[in-house]
């Protein structure tokens, strides 16, 4: 049991340590990113004054997509 709870915790640290890689990269490569991400119809912007209001929902709408179809392809390629 104990070596079923430390194989376990392996991989989650694995995939977390994954996740970190993506997101720094993204961070890195953001600004050379393709312009229209950010500026998709559905995403909110507000300004007055010196205060900005930014709220990407229809990059989130597909952000989400995306990683449904990526998760879905490789739930179905891991059977």
């Amino acid at each position: 049991m104990a070596a079923d709870v430390t194989q376990v915790f392996g991989r989650t640290i694995l995939i977390l340590g994954m996740v970190l890689v993506v997101a720094g990269l993204f961070l890195l490569l953001g600004p050379r990113l393709p312009g229209f991400i950010g500026r998709l119809p559905g995403d909110m912007s507000w300004s007055r004054g010196n205060m900005r209001v930014y709220f990407p929902l229809g990059t989130c709408i597909l952000l989400s997509l995306v990683l449904t179809i990526l998760f879905s392809v490789i739930s179905w390629l891991r059977r």
